[in-house]
Parts: C-alpha cells; structure tokens; sequence
C-alpha cells in the first residue's frame, strides 16, 4: 500500500505536498519522494525513510515549482530499495513523473513486451516503474508536438487495456499538467479537491479526503472507476471516462485497517464504516453469548478504537483503553522475521494493570493477520491479572494472500490458514475468540455509496475480482512474501549499506 498526492497550485507547491503525504504516512513508512514542474524543469528528492528524515527546510525550498507529485510506500513485493522509491521518472514523452498505488498482475508480461516490442528497459524490480513505462509509450504513439486532454484520455484507454491490477495514479508530465486515474474496479482509493485562492482555484489528487482537508481542498468527489482527470498546469479541469467496462469494487481491507479514520472514500466514511462494524459484532456476542460475562472492553489501538466504543456500548460494559501505544514503532505484521515482530510488539504497546488485574477482558481488533501480536497482547493481559481474556476482530479471518497492494505475508503465515476457528482460539491463548461476519462487514460500507457494486473481500473469501490471479500467480507472490524471503533481502540492504560505509 501506498499514499498518492498531486497538486496543480497557484503558487510553489512543495510545501503543501509535504504536508499532505505527512497526512498518509500512515499508508507507507519505507520511502518518500516529491517531484515539482516549473515550466520545462523538474525538481526531485525521494529517499529510503520517513517523511521527517527524507525532507528538511532546505531541500523543500529547492522544489521549486507550481504543481507537483508526492508519494509514500511500503515495498509490496520485491526491493526495498531507494532506486525502487517514488515518484519514478521516464523523459520520453515530453518527461513523465508517475505515482502509483497498487499492483500489476500482469507485471511480468508486461516488462516483457516493454522489451521486445516497445524498446523500453526497466531498471528495478517495481511495477510503478512498469506501469509508467506502459503509460509512457502510449502516450508517445498518439500525442503530436502539443498535448492535448484527448491525447491524454486515449492513453489511459490504452493502459486499462493493457494493466491488470489494482492502481490508482498520479502522473506529473513536464509543462502540462496532472493525471489521475484508477484500474477499472476501482481497488485503490483516489479523490479530487478544490480549493480557492486569491490568485486562482487549485486542484488536489490525494489517496485520501484527510490530506485535502488539512490543506482546506473541499472534497468534490472520488474519481471513479476507469475514470481519468487531467489538470492543466493553467488550472483548467478535463474528466473522462476511458474504461469500456468497469466495476465499482473497492477494497474493504481499507476501511477496516489502512486508511484514517478522518477519511471519506468513495463516499464512505471510514470512521462511519467502523462504528458499524462494532455495532455489528456486538449484536454477533450478543446472539453467541446472551449472557455474557465480560467486565470491561478495551480495544487494541488504534485502528480498532472506533469499532471499540459501540461495542460497549451495546454490551453495557465499560470501555478503558487498558493498552498504551508507543507511537513510535512502525506496524508489525510487514515486518522480517519473527523475532523482529516479537520485539515490535512488546516495544509498541504497554498494559496499564488495574485495567486489567481480576477482570474478564474484551480485548478488541481490527483485524488477525499473523496472529503473532495477538498472541502477545493476550499473554501481556494475563500477565497484568486479567481473569479471564476474549478476542474480538472487527473482521473475518484473514486466509487469503492480497494481490492489489498491500504487504501481506504469505498465506501460510497466517494465523487462520487452513485453520479453525477454535484451533486459532487455541494458539493465541484466549478464552473466548469471535470474528465479524463477512455479510456484516460489506454491510458496514455497502448502502452509504450506491454506486459501490461489490468490495473486494479477496483476503477474506479469496474472491479475486480481477482476471489474472490464478494458482501459478499465487506460488509466485507467496515466494515473494514469506519470511525467509524477506529476510533475505532485508539481509542483502544491510550488506549493501555496510559496503558503502565502507568505500
């Protein structure tokens, strides 16, 4: 998963979009970039790290520049280089930078016709840098000397022919202007905000609504499925639609993990989706376990604090949030290796004991992935005398890989593969263990945008609403994931690192 902004202003821009991809730093902690356009000229800087480190006071005054990209990622599969960090860039047509959030299905076919019959040479493992490439030659072989909205559509049209996948885009192309655009399902959010100046209306494309509100950009809409906006670098706004066929399915992993609670995309409020996925899974305790004994609800932060408190609510039992966070430590179940993930956890949260100490305990999560921070966070409340210790997870069993863009593991680290219920009770050490209902879960989004036909609830049921993602393809992400690869090229960065303090 990554996080996306784009800007047309009125004024130099680098500014803003540091304060907007600070906004979706939560959706990538590997590496950052900005790229600004003044005139024919472009300015650069990404690097490995956050935000905070990757920028200071002095590289922002040096882009230089009117509208701009930004980006934040985490690796999904493959390096974790900083060749591999974004905003990539490709000089040919008129010098492109693209953005990307998701991933190509069809990457490796594609690198391999770039090859034979575009003439094209990819340099990294990435397929951001694929999928720029593609946009790129297609954009050459219908645009003249001057660019025109059209000349931009077309390309898109042309790219959802060739991509399979989940992407959602911001691509910077020198002198003209900004493009946004989505995969024909939808997968990855994108929104459109606006915001007026005294020199003008200017123009944001972000991942999520929150880094248009921070900035004052009033949301005007998510672009949809298949859809294609085209900024101007004079302000002026084109929109069309380039897909022949689309399908509004976006993911619902996003509302029930990645994305801000402040956030509102494709018209839903995530904050809103999650209340409800609270309620829901309280009324599921209360049809299971009418006559419960639990004493208190404390939720897992933060991403399960929404869900947590009309839980309690519905089960007139109290809310205390019994685990501090130490902000500070990055999430855990991307990490190499479980003994970096075991070290994670015990850094990241801290139980405060008279919360716990001889009460039966409604822990509350978003989510059970690995279940490795599960397990810990069960034996730290027994640890502080809870009597007795239940789980919830405000979704379904995690058993199926993701293949749209976010860094899973493999599906055989999971805690619920080829797992029951009551086996994964066993090995995370809880008393009781309740999961959300996937029917519950889309209810949760589903009827806030009607628009909205399906989610994609692949990590959930293995539904996969794309074409492409067959066995073979499966073996080949879990080869990417698992944690001995991981390690292996967490092992491989070191060696380079050290070599180069070395020379």
């Amino acid at each position: 998963m990554c996080g996306v902004v784009g800007i047309v202003g009125r004024s130099h821009v680098s500014f803003d979009l540091y304060d907007a991809i600070s906004m979706l730093q939560h959706r990538g902690q590997d590496a950052a970039g900005i790229v600004t356009c003044e005139g024919d000229r472009l300015t650069l800087r990404k690097e490995n790290g956050l935000i905070r480190d990757v920028f200071n006071q002095a590289q922002l005054d040096g882009l230089v520049g009117k509208m701009g990209v930004a980006h934040v990622r985490y690796p999904t599969a493959g390096s974790s280089s900083s060749a591999e960090a974004q905003p990539m860039y490709v000089n040919s047509p008129f010098g492109i930078c693209m953005a990307h959030n998701g991933n190509l299905i069809n990457a490796g076919e594609l690198n391999e016709n770039l090859f034979r019959s575009d003439r094209r040479h990819i340099n990294t493992s990435s397929d951001s840098e694929v999928l720029l490439n593609v946009f790129a030659h297609e954009l050459h072989d219908v645009a003249g000397l001057r660019l025109k909205p059209d000349d931009v559509f077309e390309t898109v049209q042309r790219v959802h022919q060739r991509a399979v996948g989940a992407y959602a885009v911001v691509t910077l192309i020198t002198g003209y202007g900004l493009v946004g655009f989505r995969d024909p399902n939808g997968i990855r959010p994108l929104v459109l905000g606006q915001r007026t100046t005294a020199n003008g209306v200017e123009y944001m494309l972000a991942s999520e609504s929150v880094a248009l509100s921070v900035l004052g950009f009033e949301l005007m809409d998510d672009i949809a499925p298949g859809e294609a906006i085209y900024i101007e670098s004079n302000g002026r706004l084109h929109r069309k639609q380039c897909a022949e066929a689309t399908r509004w399915s976006p993911c619902i992993f996003e509302h029930v993990y990645l994305a801000r609670p402040d956030s509102i995309m494709d018209g839903i409020s995530v904050y809103k989706a999650r209340l409800k996925m609270g309620e829901k899974l309280a009324d599921k305790i209360l049809r299971l376990w009418p006559d419960h004994d639990i004493d208190v609800v404390i939720p897992i932060p933060d991403t399960s604090c929404t869900a947590a408190l009309p839980m309690a609510h519905r089960l007139n039992v109290k809310y205390r949030e019994g685990l501090i966070k130490n902000r500070y430590v990055g999430r855990t179940f991307i990490m190499p290796g479980q003994e970096e993930r075991y070290k994670s956890v015990r850094r990241k949260l801290n139980p405060v004991e008279l919360e716990f100490r001889g009460k039966n305990v409604l822990l509350v999560d978003d989510s059970i992935v690995r279940g490795t921070t599960s397990k810990q966070i069960v034996q730290m409340a027994r640890d502080a005398g809870a009597r007795r210790v239940y789980l919830a997870s405000a979704a379904p069993p995690v058993r199926y890989p993701n293949v749209y863009g976010i860094d899973m593991p493999a599906a055989q680290e999971f805690a619920a593969h080829a797992q029951t219920e009551a086996e994964i009770e066993a090995y995370i050490g809880v008393d009781w263990l309740v999961y959300q209902d996937l029917d519950d879960l889309k209810d949760c989004a589903a009827g806030i945008n009607p628009n909205i036909e399906a989610f994609d609830c692949s990590v959930f049921d293995g539904v996969y609403v794309t074409e492409g993602v067959d066995a073979q393809y499966l073996e080949h992400i879990e080869q990417q994931r698992n944690d001995q690869a991981k390690q292996h090229r967490l092992t491989a960065a070191r060696e380079i690192i050290e070599l180069h303090n070395h020379q």
